[in-house]
């Protein structure tokens, strides 16, 4: 077997059959392929519809999600293991571009960020431009668990996702991955996720719930020099927020003066990596929604620093 294609779900009805309709339309021989959804105590008909478009169904009540992926990785057989979400399509030649990597034993984890759908909000496409990689082939710090391939036995070697982990254990696991090879970008290696934040007020919760993780993953792995400014600029973020508020009754008119000064400066850096995001195709509204979403990212993930687990 090449491929075993994991899938965790729970309550994912709305979702599920799209997702395995487009695997099971992939350009490849299914006969080298396997389709295992990891079911997570789900009380719709995620089940039911899993089986019927022939995917093997496993329930795991009890587990995290990253106990979902990994047992679905011990019970696989492929030599590939392919980590899908159930609210993700793939493309046709999803495992026809993923395959060239079959006799690169070097490269341990490979795969791309899902794109966003083409009816997406704003709000999707705007921080599609955060998330994608700059390079469309070349190595990389991590890959998001939406869609990787990971080689098995090195996977399972290193222990697999760290199941203490509520969030970030992609990149947790990206980590350890690059102490046993390559981690390569294939933007050709395309799927879609279809339930990405499509509002702002969605957008700040999730990335809020993504945050909590972070200060616990550092502790697992130890702090890397990448880490740094994904927990600095929140909390900096946040930091001079609370000083704008607070100076006028601390420090006075040339208190509030300075820190008005020191976030402008801020806001400026904020805007540039606007504009350089989208360069050389940048629009003023494009730069614009950016420039709001970096802000509501900020404050969501400097909240979750602060609240910890």
């Amino acid at each position: 077997m090449q491929f075993s294609v994991i899938i965790p779900a729970k309550n994912e009805q709305a979702n599920i059959g799209r997702c395995l309709d487009s695997i099971r339309a992939i350009d490849w021989d299914l006969d080298q392929l396997e389709i295992m959804v990891i079911d997570n105590g789900s009380s719709d008909a995620t089940r039911e519809i899993a089986r019927e478009k022939g995917a093997i169904v496993h329930l795991q009540p009890t587990l995290t999600i990253s106990g979902l992926r990994n047992f679905g990785a011990r019970q696989a057989s492929g030599e590939i293991l392919a980590f899908i979400d159930a609210d993700c399509t793939v493309d046709r030649d999803w495992l026809r571009a993923a395959s060239r990597y079959l006799s690169r034993p070097e490269v341990v984890c490979f795969g791309s960020p899902p794109g966003v759908p083409e009816n997406a909000t704003w709000v999707q496409s705007a921080w599609f431009l955060v998330r994608r990689k700059e390079q469309a082939l070349g190595e990389t710090d991590w890959l998001e668990s939406m869609n990787m391939f990971l080689r098995r036995e090195p996977f399972l070697s290193l222990g697999g996702f760290d199941e203490c982990l509520v969030t970030c254990e992609d990149y947790d696991l990206s980590l350890r991955m690059k102490k046993a090879g390559q981690l390569l970008n294939d933007s050709s290696i395309v799927a879609t996720h279809h339930g990405e934040a499509a509002s702002v007020g969605h957008f700040f919760r999730k990335e809020r719930w993504r945050g909590k993780s972070n200060i616990s993953g550092i502790l697992q792995h130890g702090l890397v020099l990448s880490e740094i400014p994904s927990l600095a600029a929140p909390a900096l973020h946040c930091l001079l927020l609370l000083v704008v508020l607070l100076s006028p009754f601390f420090w006075g008119a040339a208190g509030l003066l300075w820190s008005l000064t020191a976030l402008a400066l801020w806001q400026g850096v904020l805007l540039l990596k606007s504009v350089r995001k989208q360069w050389p195709t940048a629009t003023l509204p494009r730069v614009t929604q950016l420039f709001w979403l970096l802000n509501v990212y900020l404050v969501a993930r400097g909240v979750a620093v602060f609240q910890g687990k």
